[in-house]
């Protein structure tokens, strides 16, 4: 329990679990929202934090991150993150999940993602149950497509007997090979390897039909072609257990932007065609894609600064998750209610973690945020461990100015 004292967050526009907003406050003690509503008010006793008409909205919660960097989670307004398996060595056992899940506290809380598979090789299952008493909250089989379609449905039935669900990658490695690029008219005038956007429905049709078999819940991280969305959009309807993520370079760009051979394009999976992108948006928009995450993934000069095809995938996406997410508010594609359920609450729920939402009884992570603040990112000045970011230099509007984890506070207005 928080030792701090109770803290109030007041004047400002509080959005509500429901994505209502109200003029109000939001009361928290113990590290727990205890009251939200215009009849809030201080107490003797309570630090007060006036939010100064701006946005009150839940910390993000940003699943399927690469590297645990706190100043850029900070300034993205990310209070719990979700990390991927694919570490050096790879989480594929309890001492380094346990290791994983102490290594935010007490201002970021990390949730670290079981690898699937021992090495994340694809082959034997890892010690599963002994990863989630270790604090493991989901199951991921990494950067990789699990080829070996009787290991992913063991994989789907170890997983929907534990209560977890697995996080799928998404496109069928015996198609992708090395390929950097989707194949289309940019790959082939660049000279690129590239792979058919085909080989992603192909790796969801597979999954999806092991998942439907094993009665378990998937995952897909990203979902980026069209076909790849119809197929979880139809199996939704069917009734399964299946989400859908993305990440904002695969709604706001098209593999147009690889035309420079600029690295910080280099992305996994691949950009897709301009079909594809406005495929994307319709997706976020029906309710087929139910998380926005940043994939965040700084590399540094010796991984980008080579060659496209040899240089590293991958993009710093925390700082910019916010604002390039409200790009689809301020297009009219969705509200801010949904947009904070794609960042905040489906990821929570995803988890199994009591965040994500502002309402009594809740984890006190809170966001104060300005939805019209422009801001120019410059990879070269970013919170990250490395700024490889491809809206390097473009204008952005939306910013986290405070930020409370727990209810204590972890970054000041600015």
């Amino acid at each position: 329990m928080s030792t701090q004292p109770p803290l109030v967050i007041a004047g400002g526009r509080v959005l509500l679990a429901d994505g209502t907003i109200i003029d109000g406050a939001v009361r928290c003690e113990g590290g727990f929202i205890t009251a939200i509503g215009a009849d809030v008010t201080a107490r003797d006793g309570d630090t007060v934090h006036d939010a100064k008409g701006k946005l009150v909205t839940p910390g993000l919660v940003d699943i399927g991150v690469f590297a645990i960097d706190k100043p850029a989670f900070h300034f993205g307004g990310i209070t719990r993150a979700a990390l991927m398996p694919d570490q050096n060595p790879p989480l594929d056992v309890p001492a380094r999940v346990r290791f994983a899940a102490q290594s935010g506290k007490p201002d970021l809380w990390v949730h670290p993602l079981a690898a699937a598979t021992q090495g994340l090789e694809g082959n034997a299952l890892a010690e599963i149950a002994l990863m989630r008493e270790a604090g493991a909250r989901a199951v991921a089989t990494g950067r990789r497509w699990i080829g070996d379609s009787g290991t992913m449905l063991r994989l789907l039935q170890y997983t929907g007997m534990l209560g977890l669900t697995l996080i799928a990658h998404a496109e069928d490695a015996g198609i992708v090979g090395h390929a950097v690029a989707t194949a289309g008219e940019m790959a082939t005038r660049l000279g690129l390897p590239s792979a058919p956007p085909q080989a992603e429905a192909l790796a969801i049709a597979r999954d999806l039909a092991l998942a439907e078999l094993a009665n378990a819940p998937i995952h897909f991280r990203m979902v980026t072609t069209a076909a790849g969305l119809d197929l979880v959009r139809r199996a939704k309807d069917k009734g399964l257990a299946v989400t859908a993520g993305v990440s904002p370079a695969h709604f706001m760009l098209s593999d147009l932007a690889i035309g420079a051979f600029r690295t910080f394009t280099h992305l996994s999976p691949p950009l897709r065609c301009e079909d594809d992108r406005k495929a994307v948006i319709a997706a976020i928009a029906d309710g087929t894609i139910d998380i926005v995450a940043s994939s965040h993934d700084p590399r540094g000069p010796e991984d980008k600064r080579l060659p496209f095809a040899d240089s590293a995938p991958g993009m710093a996406g925390a700082e910019t998750l916010l604002p390039l997410t409200l790009n689809l508010v301020r297009d009219g594609v969705i509200d801010i209610g949904r947009a904070f359920d794609l960042l905040a609450a489906n990821p929570a729920r995803l988890l199994g973690v009591n965040a994500g939402r502002l309402e009594v009884g809740a984890e006190a992570d809170i966001a104060i945020v300005d939805p019209e603040r422009p801001w120019i990112v410059n990879t070269d000045k970013m919170a990250a461990t490395a700024g490889n970011n491809p809206f390097d230099r473009q204008p952005v509007q939306g910013r986290v100015v405070a930020l409370f984890k727990g209810g204590v506070g972890i970054k000041g207005g600015q």
